[in-house]
């Protein structure tokens, strides 16, 4: 049954109670827009509409159109209306390369979709409860590294279970990404144009900004907002830890299989920018005809030249994650700028400006998933061994066997990239502790999706249907078991005690914060569970 218009103001009692009394969690199937459905910005009002007792306000204005005249420029406030914004429908993303598609599993497991394409793309999405009230507000960045995806690319994103069930304001971000985010153009502009290495970054301050001034108006107290993100959206999130033009825009925040960074430096950035100028053959001041440029043209240029710089951009057998010792890579990522980015935060300190923000780390277990690999234990042997040295690989692999010997090869080959992850969490985790300031806590997802005969274990992004609640949504991914709904309650549910209190314990699981000796992780899995340094032994040999 849809909530009247005058519930919208006096709140939602009683969601996880509801939800809890239907049968499997199902949701009821109304939707409606009345004229209760409308929340007042400093912009102007935006008209949303009604489904299952959630208010959804999509593709709300937080700045203005980025293309043309606007390119590399910081973002502007988007320009006031009059009459109620449709908010409706999901905003354009940044243009990027579309997915192929081909990798048929795996768009199955992810549900993908990639939406449709603008430079007028400073949008952001809100789930509510209702317009009134004081609720914790949970700001989710997506991932795609720093080059792609969107704040819907995966039906995991949908926030309107979080703000249901949880009782909490749930918000997501489209942004700048690639050359339209992350190209130096002083040396073209002049001043006007000092941000645009990290234009991007400056975009999800600027949405942070618009969430402190307008949450309000749609039940969120602007004094306790998580950020999050998962993959690139963790870097994300750890990159906003450590500028200083974030600091008190945040409250709690969460990584998940991603973070820290070996960014380059603004001289690295500069010169890369130059030549990406020359490259296009067009003259060194004319920013005109860069912004004129179509956006295809612009991004195979600065591929070229990063490939040519830092070379080609190779997965290695660790899956995701960058390499503490490596020279930084030019191209579509945050720079040290010296004044918007002063420090790699969590790359190579736990950054001063948060260090009263209580933070989470944690991974997949199986972070180098890719479907269309199938190797024999020979061949995965092979491969690692060209990477590590033979002893390592034989090393690692009979440690991995013996850790889980439920596991077919082919999931262990995917769990690699999970245990490299693993050291990048224990990295991080150790510089936030020794700040001695918030605590740090930490996870270890293992979950195994019963999808495609159980092989594809618990893949990068997988953790993301449960910590939105969403199985049900995501069932391609989840199957929507009774354990998958169990264990989405109680991540979500530790996600949503987290942004509230700054402690994700709750009842029947409590969660201890960890440090770098014990390395003390909640491990989610059909048995949640509380551990110290799951999967320690294994992943140590690849710092050996």
């Amino acid at each position: 049954m849809i909530a009247s218009a005058a519930g919208f103001g006096l709140g939602l009692a009683g969601r996880a109670d509801a939800d809890a009394a239907r049968p499997g969690g199902v949701e009821d199937a109304g939707c409606a827009t009345p004229p209760g459905a409308i929340a007042k910005t400093r912009y102007g009002r935006v008209r949303g509409y009604v489904q299952d007792d959630v208010l959804h306000f999509k593709g709300v204005p937080y700045g203005d159109d980025t293309g043309g005249a606007n390119r590399w420029l910081p973002a502007r406030p988007p320009k006031p209306w009059d009459e109620p914004w449709p908010a409706l429908a999901y905003g354009a993303n940044c243009p990027q390369t579309l997915h192929t598609f081909r990798a048929i599993e795996h768009t199955f497991l992810q549900q993908w979709t990639d939406g449709f394409q603008g430079e007028d793309m400073l949008k952001l999405n809100i789930w509510t409860p209702a317009l009134s009230g004081n609720r914790p507000v949970m700001v989710y960045f997506h991932g795609g590294g720093f080059s792609f995806g969107s704040s819907y690319e995966l039906a995991s994103h949908d926030g309107a279970r979080m703000a249901r069930v949880h009782d909490v304001v749930q918000v997501s971000v489209n942004h700048r990404l690639n050359v339209l985010g992350f190209l130096d153009l002083r040396d073209v502009g002049g001043s006007d144009y000092e941000d645009s290495v990290n234009v991007s970054m400056t975009d999800l301050t600027a949405a942070l900004q618009w969430v402190r001034e307008n949450i309000q108006n749609f039940g969120g107290n602007p004094d306790n907002i998580l950020i999050y993100g998962q993959s690139g959206g963790g870097s994300k999130v750890t990159t906003l830890l450590g500028m200083p033009s974030a600091k008190g825009l945040i409250h709690r925040a969460i990584a998940q299989s991603g973070g820290g960074g070996n960014i380059p430096s603004a001289e690295q950035s500069r010169e890369f920018a130059r030549e990406v100028v020359k490259d296009l053959g067009i003259a060194p001041k004319d920013m005109a005809a860069l912004q004129k440029m179509d956006w295809a043209t612009l991004f195979a240029a600065g591929n070229r030249v990063a490939d040519r710089i830092s070379g080609p951009r190779v997965m290695g057998p660790l899956g995701p994650g960058p390499d503490a010792g490596a020279v930084p890579r030019v191209g579509w990522a945050p720079t040290l700028d010296g004044h918007l980015i002063t420090v790699r935060s969590f790359q190579d300190a736990a950054p001063e400006a948060a260090k009263d923000v209580p933070v989470i780390f944690g991974n997949v277990s199986e972070e180098g998933m890719s479907f269309s690999q199938n190797p024999t234990e020979a061949q995965w042997r092979e491969k690692l061994a060209a990477a590590l040295g033979a002893g390592k690989a034989d090393a690692l692999v009979d440690a991995m066997k013996k850790a889980h010997p439920e596991k077919a090869i082919r999931t262990l080959s995917y769990g690699v990239g999970g245990l490299a992850s693993r050291n990048r969490v224990q990295h991080m985790v150790k510089l936030k502790h020794e700040q001695g300031a918030a605590p740090v806590y930490q996870y270890h997802f293992q979950w195994q999706s019963p999808q495609l005969d159980g092989v594809a274990g618990a893949w990068h992004t997988a953790d993301l249907a449960f910590c939105f609640d969403n199985t049900r949504l995501c069932a391609q991914g989840t199957g929507d078991t009774p354990e998958a709904r169990v264990l989405a309650s109680r991540m979500a549910g530790a996600w949503a005690a987290f942004a509230r209190t700054g402690n994700p314990s709750q009842p029947g699981l409590e969660w201890t914060a960890s440090d770098p000796v014990k390395c003390q992780t909640m491990v989610f899995d059909n048995r949640s569970r509380m551990e110290n340094d799951p999967e320690g032994d294994v992943r140590r040999i690849l710092l050996g």
